[in-house]
């Protein structure tokens, strides 16, 4: 077996300590295209190394005007080395731009997503960087720091533990220096390292989870017994992590006001996205034809699910504001079905927004935990595969399917994305990326009417599928995997 999957489920053993069920707002983060992996990942492992240097100047240290050694007022240099896959397809998805942005102390939920080109602009024309720690205000710059120079993209040099590693070298004064490894494991999640590059993965957690689960089968338990939806036992385990239904229920709906807002600000867009493939932006011109050729087409439903998708999908490419469902490449499908609940079901309302969220997170932690939602790890069945297996689960929940059928509707969503490649052309995130987001949608309205119109019985479970999916991931050739080496990548000419 492959090492670095190997180590993977090393991991997933270990954080068997305690609860690995991740919350819906952590499935659903906001953040700025386009990728979860390689710009919004990236961008927090930069502000965790710049926040843990800070605090070896802390107290009575600081307060003495005295430093520790390797300490905050001594740093006189950083370089960055983006490892396997953020080195392959780093440039296409602004990895450099978003490493900067972190090290300056910018943070992809609040982020003006202008302000990371433009703190990449500035540091490249004045050769300063500024080290920012935002919550204790601490700032030191390097005074020599060429991105061209000091951030090296090194495609063919891969770690053990994930093929997206970051490795930090920060200079102490004229001889020490210090390395420090992060990986970008998908959906923004990045996980720290020790001096050896081994992963340092939490220890168990101490909050009790009402309704802890890793696999479907657990959930379905919890279901059973309790007499609980699958949104409910969602609730109450955010209920234990300290929120109140108040604030869960305000939470979910500024998740969605984002994913609307991507929506809208991507049907208005036109003209190329950036980057020298010159893809054009279809979805303002799409929705001009959708309205001029209303409602008598059956089938417009679908066109307007189609467009949705296109619309965050194109923001995303363009580096805009979207929510990371559950990654940045497949933001566009959970926004796109959920639109389609609120727009053509009816009686929806807030709801249907929080049923639907909250039975798509439930999903998508048991991906997190025992599979994983990385392109660069399994390929994009692990993007848009998750991401339709989500919306599908979310869709049937609020069409009134029983805890079964919405298993049943994550299952044949995912089933049917197995073996899904990723192959982005030219290291963006545009083709095949954005229209597989409509395909993925669409397929995701097809699974839950599926599992809506059968009994609960299914031959294959969703614990079968993840399985499936991660060792089709292992068995997937590098190539295929957010490298830019193969597929598309490599047969669409001129690119």
């Amino acid at each position: 077996m492959d090492r670095g999957v190997v180590a993977r489920l090393i991991a997933v053993v270990l954080w068997d300590n305690g609860p690995m069920n991740t919350g819906v707002f952590e499935i659903f983060s906001i953040g700025v295209g386009p990728s979860s992996s390689h710009t919004v990942g990236p961008m927090r492992a930069a502000g965790m190394l710049v926040r843990e240097l800070a605090a070896r100047s802390s107290g009575s240290a600081r307060s003495t005007g005295e430093d520790l050694a390797g300490g905050w007022s001594r740093i006189t240099g950083v370089a960055v080395e983006l490892l396997g896959s953020l080195g392959a397809t780093g440039r296409g998805h602004g990895t450099d731009r978003a490493v900067i942005a972190g090290l300056e102390g910018l943070r992809p939920a609040t982020v003006d997503p202008d302000a990371v080109t433009g703190s990449y602009d500035r540091v490249r024309a004045s050769h300063r960087l500024r080290l920012v720690d935002p919550d204790t205000d601490a700032e030191r710059e390097i005074t020599d720091f060429v991105p061209e120079r000091d951030i090296v993209f090194s495609p063919h040099q891969r770690l053990v533990y994930h093929p997206n590693a970051l490795r930090f070298r920060i200079r102490f004064g004229p001889h020490q220096v210090e390395e420090r490894v992060f990986y970008s494991i998908g959906g923004g999640f990045v996980v720290a390292s020790d001096a050896s590059a081994n992963p340092i993965l939490p220890p168990p957690v101490e909050i009790q989870l009402p309704y802890d689960f890793r696999t479907g089968d657990e959930l379905l338990a919890h279901c059973h017994s309790q007499g609980l939806s699958i949104a409910e036992v969602s609730a109450r385990n955010e209920l234990a992590r300290g929120r109140t239904r108040e604030q869960i229920a305000t939470g979910l709906l500024e998740l969605w006001q984002v994913m609307s807002a991507s929506i809208d600000t991507g049907c208005a867009s036109e003209g190329l996205l950036p980057g020298p493939l010159g893809v054009r932006r279809r979805a303002a011109g799409l929705l001009r034809t959708l309205k001029h050729r209303g409602s008598s087409d059956p089938m417009s439903g679908l066109d307007w699910v189609s467009l949705w998708a296109l619309a965050v999908n194109e923001q995303n490419a363009a580096g805009g504001r979207v929510v990371t469902a559950p990654t940045n490449g497949a933001a566009g499908i959970v926004p796109a079905i959920l639109k389609y609940a609120l727009t053509f079901l009816p009686g929806s309302d807030a709801h249907t927004i929080h049923d639907y969220l909250l039975t798509a997170s439930a999903i998508g932690s048991i991906y997190q935990a025992t599979a994983s939602i990385s392109g660069a790890e399994v390929g994009c069945q692990g993007e848009i595969g998750v991401a339709s297996s989500m919306a599908a689960a979310g869709l049937c929940q609020v069409l009134g399917g029983s805890p079964q059928q919405v298993v049943n509707a994550a299952e044949i969503g995912m089933e049917h994305h197995l073996g899904l490649t990723c192959d982005p052309v030219g290291g963006l995130v545009q083709i095949p990326c954005i229209e597989r987001n409509a395909i993925g949608a669409t397929t995701a309205i097809t699974a839950a009417r599926l599992a809506l119109a059968g009994d609960g019985r299914q031959i294959v479970s969703l614990d079968e599928v993840v399985a499936t999916m991660l060792a089709t991931g292992k068995d997937m050739a590098v190539q295929y995997k957010e490298t830019s080496q193969g597929g598309l990548a490599v047969n669409i000419p001129n690119c």
